[in-house]
């Protein structure tokens, strides 16, 4: 049941980055809490990433990768954590046999690897990350659970996060605040 929910959450983050021009709105349920709405789910702060999962069914990509991993009940855990989510769109822009070579159990330390890539300790919303952009002179350096770094720049008045390979990924929608972090949709996959 952990699984299902879990990939259902991300499946809404996927979704939501897939549609150019989509965005976040706020919005309230039932007035006692504030929502945002991915790929056309409402995100509930007071939940965490687990708990959102069953939201959607936009984001089969990340789901599958998530649970080959065995990385649902890490991500359902206290955190708090940000994560960069691809879509589906940024793993189908991956080259060709990418995804299902990821997917085999024998692959699981090195997709592992990559999806933890997308993960940063701590709860950092996007004005946060500006703070961090404008204080490191344009650019803010974010080590991962993976070990490695991300760099986050202001682009506009989005941000962008470039992996140590050069990849550039767009936050699609940031700040999808859960109770053990938060989420900004990327349209590509960071890669260590």
């Amino acid at each position: 049941m952990r699984t299902q929910r879990f990939g259902g959450f991300l499946l809404v983050l996927l979704a939501a980055g897939c549609f150019p021009g989509m965005h976040a709105t706020a919005a309230s349920m039932d007035g006692s809490e504030k929502t945002v709405m991915v790929g056309g789910a409402a995100m509930y702060p007071s939940k965490n990433i687990v708990e959102n999962a069953v939201n959607s069914k936009d984001h089969t990509t990340l789901v599958a990768a998530v649970k080959a991993g065995g990385l649902v009940d890490t991500l359902s855990g206290p955190g708090p954590f940000t994560v960069f989510a691809p879509t589906n769109e940024a793993f189908a822009a991956l080259p060709a046999g990418t995804v299902d070579t990821l997917l085999k159990p024998e692959n699981k330390p090195t997709l592992v690897k990559v999806l933890t890539y997308h993960v940063v300790p701590g709860k950092l919303g996007a004005q946060d990350l500006m703070s961090m952009v404008k204080s490191g002179g344009g650019k803010a350096m974010l080590k991962t659970v993976e070990g490695d770094s991300l760099t986050v720049r202001q682009s506009g008045n989005g941000l962008t996060v470039t992996d140590d390979k050069g990849n550039v990924a767009n936050v699609a929608i940031g700040d999808v605040f859960q109770s053990n972090g938060v989420i900004h949709v990327v349209d590509k996959v960071l890669l260590p």
